[in-house]
């Protein structure tokens, strides 16, 4: 006499990774001039099978009717509800994405990226350098960072921008500035007489910095003439390549290393980065964008 088995249940298809979620903008802030944080949550029924977005990573966003970026994080990623991206309108999308306001819809798709290496900086001091906007990709890592800070040595972070008036988060900052278990420091390229904080490119901070060059790791993000120059400050200080770490911000497309767009050298920015470890790509860091 045959068993009766239960006939098995297939799997849900998997998602197709081009095919965006529908959010809705919540806020939007400018922050600086031409910076604006946009914070977006998913519909509840968009939200089965999201996974959580790691410091680091990116999401691509659409405007409907004008077209798709890529932008990181730049929220706690303790709070998964609300995504948070801090955008630059440079371009017609990411100009339309700053237009948006509270309860319009847009397209999102990620979390998309390997992100910093916060399991392998525990137990080492951390250096952060940041760059203008570039402080966007690294907040989340420092909200990870000040998080579990007893997982961690010394924090260091140096921050540079052209003027005062380019600062981002500047209320966090100084937050920041007062706790006792992370050095903050800030400059600017330039200033009026009354700026009474440092005047200089942010690599010149690297040698007034505590921390341990044998035992650190570094993680850098800005302009690209910006983390060459802080390589050089940190190998002059004595951090070795491999502990080095740069946020990439190729022209991405699709997000899956498909279509190519961000080809750099033997590697996808979109997949295997946007965080590359500098020893890995720093023979590249010379190639023009085309």
């Amino acid at each position: 006499m045959a068993l009766l088995t239960e006939t098995p249940v297939p799997p849900p298809p998997a998602r197709d990774p081009m095919l965006p979620r529908i959010a809705r903008v919540r806020e939007v802030r400018a922050d600086v001039p031409e910076v604006f944080t946009l914070e977006v949550e998913l519909e509840e029924a968009d939200r089965a099978g999201l996974a959580p977005f790691t410091p680091g990573q990116f999401n691509m966003l659409t405007v409907f009717g004008v077209g798709e970026v890529a932008i990181s994080f730049s929220g706690d990623p303790a709070e998964q509800r609300r995504l948070v991206h801090t955008i630059r309108a440079v371009g017609p999308v990411s100009a339309a994405l700053t237009r948006l306001r509270p309860g319009d819809a847009l397209g999102l798709r990620g979390p998309f990226g390997a992100g910093w290496p916060m399991a392998e900086a525990a137990g080492r001091d951390v250096v952060v350098l940041a760059g203008g906007l570039g402080l966007a990709p690294l907040r989340p890592a420092l909200y990870r960072l000040l998080a579990e800070r007893e997982r961690y040595g010394r924090i260091v972070l140096l921050y540079g921008t052209r003027s005062p008036e380019q600062i981002l988060f500047a209320g966090e900052l100084e937050d920041w500035r007062r706790r006792f278990d992370i050095d903050v420091a800030e400059t600017v390229d330039h200033a009026d007489p009354d700026w009474r904080g440092h005047v200089g490119v942010v690599t010149t901070m690297v040698p007034r910095a505590r921390f341990d060059p044998a035992n650190c790791v570094a993680f850098v993000c800005g302009p690209e003439v910006m983390m060459r120059f802080s390589v050089n400050a940190l190998r002059d200080a004595g951090v070795a390549e491999s502990a080095i770490y740069l946020s990439m911000e190729r022209n991405m497309k699709c997000a899956i290393g498909f279509c190519g767009h961000c080809q750099f050298g033997t590697v996808f920015v979109c997949k295997d980065g946007p965080v590359f470890r500098y020893d890995r790509i720093g023979h590249l860091l010379a190639l023009k964008e085309f």
